[in-house]
């Protein structure tokens, strides 16, 4: 039901009445505006308390909106996005049991780990307990650790030397723009790898292998010390295995970075990755192993059977050679937009619904493609904007807000992990692990130097951990909500209704002067069974969208000296009849009773 102007008679003192919602109906339409007064649209009345009197039962009345001064008969509290329309809130249909949901895991959001400073993650004699501690609350939450790959470009600049105690980078000088930039060259020695015992009890590892350097020796001793590093007791005792071998980093874009002629195409790359992939699937014994290859790991996508895509290593014969029958997974990679010259980008733009839906829903051929030859689809590599972010987005509360809806989106259209990049100092990190000298916005020095802590999108991490659970039988479905600013999904357990996450991704900024406006959810359930009647509720309370620290989780935090959670927990109850509050750029989680 829907306010409406009795008879639609534009006259002070006309009274109010709730009538069947229409959208075509003008007596329906109100503008809500920042001030507090609610406007009949485009007639120049408004909303008015009838003689001023603030008692139950008093009857709403339209008339004659204030010129000046705003009317105190005319201001309201406002539980709704202000723009025009009808006032009732976002009426969201929730179904009981799961149907058709997508399966979901522990581990959907992982994360991809340059390779360069890999040691400075993982620690090297000596755990990095921050780094750990990071990683150690998801498995808390959820009972699995987050699946680590380890790669990205520095991969194709890796080379094993067995003398080499750690890892000797040679690394291009910072810039504004890249203050912390990857290593050109990396000499690993057997600790680089030795190191990966440090990540917590029963994580997967992905680790990215050199075929940029197109040298087939170095793919032999690489793969070797690997398979070698991961069949030893501290591992295999630890339950700490390699799930996967990456045999180059974006080789799409080699034809432009000078690791492969300017006309290097896919019919080119197929054949020779299947040389070099032969080598190391022999290396690896993969026949007697449950190691096994991600394919593809490009840039972008033609979505063709011409180009770099999944279409067009398919089309090249890739599946059907030796270690194509090793490939289980197709990764693909992913950002949002680039900042690698300096370009500035909207934070909303970043946190906007249609934007998260429309960037990832392009590669909806290619998931096809991937499914039906039946293997797994993942964003084996991806966050806001390439070059390691952009400087007061990527690294502030918003973009914590976009990786939710990101990577629970991902969910929804084929991708069973979504593994979001990390380096030593890089904007976008969920997680910084050292201590910081430069600037990560800019390469200046920092007057005092920053410890390691968790920065916003970590919390992203933390509430879909919650909301999946432990359960090991979770489900997840996107609601139907036509508000473009507020995103919805559904978690089941064994098929049965359990939580609900909501997300108003409104941008509210230090710099905005109007009152902080609000969404209200009207909730209803769809299909048979025990419906519920009423929740708990946790929120993610964000300041401001481009605020970068003092975000909380249900009266918690996490930006401590040891990533541990500090604080006491903060839950409110609610009523299905009565709905939910959600303010802009916020995130909630209804548990259901």
């Amino acid at each position: 039901m829907c306010l409406d102007v009795t008879n639609g008679v534009a006259a002070s003192g006309v009274l109010l009445q709730i009538w069947s919602c229409t959208s075509q109906d003008s007596n329906q339409l109100w503008t809500i505006s920042t001030s507090g007064s609610i406007s009949w649209t485009g007639m120049g009345f408004c909303l008015d308390l009838t003689n001023g009197v603030d008692a139950d039962g008093t009857v709403m009345q339209i008339w004659t909106c204030s010129p000046q001064e705003p009317d105190a008969n005319q201001l309201f509290t406002l539980t709704t996005t202000p723009g025009s329309g009808s006032t009732g809130g976002d009426s969201v249909s929730i179904p009981i049991t799961a149907g058709s949901a997508t399966a979901v895991t522990g581990n959907l959001l992982s994360l991809s780990i340059e390779q360069d400073r890999w040691l400075d993650w993982s620690g090297n004699a000596t755990q990095n307990t921050f780094f750990f501690n990071c990683l150690d609350n998801i498995v808390e939450i959820t009972g699995l650790p987050p699946q680590i790959r380890i790669g990205a470009d520095s991969e194709d600049h890796t080379n094993f030397n067995p003398n080499v105690e750690g890892v000797q980078d040679q690394f291009p000088p910072p810039t504004t723009t890249v203050p912390y930039p990857e290593a050109s060259s990396i000499v690993a020695g057997p600790g680089f790898y030795q190191a990966a015992k440090n990540l917590p009890p029963g994580t997967g590892v992905t680790w990215g292998v050199n075929f940029g350097g197109a040298n087939l020796t170095a793919v032999f001793l690489e793969t070797q010390t690997i398979v070698t590093t991961f069949a030893s007791s501290a591992f295999t005792q630890a339950g700490i295995t390699l799930d996967n071998l990456e045999l180059g980093n974006e080789a799409d874009l080699y034809s432009g970075n000078g690791l492969r002629a300017s006309t290097y195409t896919v019919q080119q790359y197929t054949p020779q990755w299947i040389t070099y992939a032969t080598n190391l699937t022999n290396t690896a014994k993969l026949s007697s192993s449950n190691t096994r290859i991600w394919g593809g790991a490009f840039a972008g996508s033609s979505h063709t059977t011409t180009g770099f895509s999944p279409q067009g290593i398919f089309a090249n014969g890739i599946l059907d050679s030796v270690p194509g029958a090793f490939i289980e997974t197709i990764s693909q990679h992913h950002y949002s937009g680039s900042f690698c010259a300096g370009s500035e980008s909207l934070l909303q733009d970043l946190m906007t619904k249609a934007t998260i839906r429309s960037n990832l829903s392009s590669f909806t051929p290619d998931i096809e493609a991937v499914h039906a030859q039946g293997l797994n689809y993942v964003f084996g590599e991806t966050n806001s904007y390439s070059c390691h972010g952009a400087p007061g987005v990527s690294n502030t509360a918003g973009a914590a807000l976009w990786t939710l809806d990101y990577a629970l989106y991902a969910s929804q259209i084929g991708a069973t992990q979504v593994y979001f990049h990390e380096g030593i100092g890089y904007k976008y990190n969920l997680i910084q692990p050292l201590t910081l000298t430069r600037s990560i916005l800019d390469g200046s020095t920092l007057t005092q130097p920053q410890a390691p802590h968790i920065q916003p999108q970590y919390y992203a991490a933390i509430i879909i951990a919650e909301a999946i659970g432990d359960s090991g039988d979770t489900q997840v479905a996107e609601l139907s909500i036509s508000d473009t600013r507020l995103s919805g999904y559904a978690f089941y357990e064994s098929g049965s209704l359990q939580r609900a996450i909501f997300i108003n991704s409104l941008a509210y900024l230090t710099t905005t002067t109007t009152a902080r406006p609000s969404t209200h959810v009207n909730l209803s359930f769809s299909g048979s069974g025990n419906a519920p009647t009423s929740f708990s509720v946790k929120r993610l309370i964000i300041n401001h969208a481009d605020d970068v620290s003092n975000l909380t989780w249900g009266g918690q935090t996490y930006e401590t000296s040891d990533a541990r959670v500090s604080g006491s927990l903060t839950t409110e109850s609610g009523t299905v009849a009565g709905g939910i509050d959600i303010p802009a750029t916020q995130a909630v989680m209804l548990s259901f009773n």
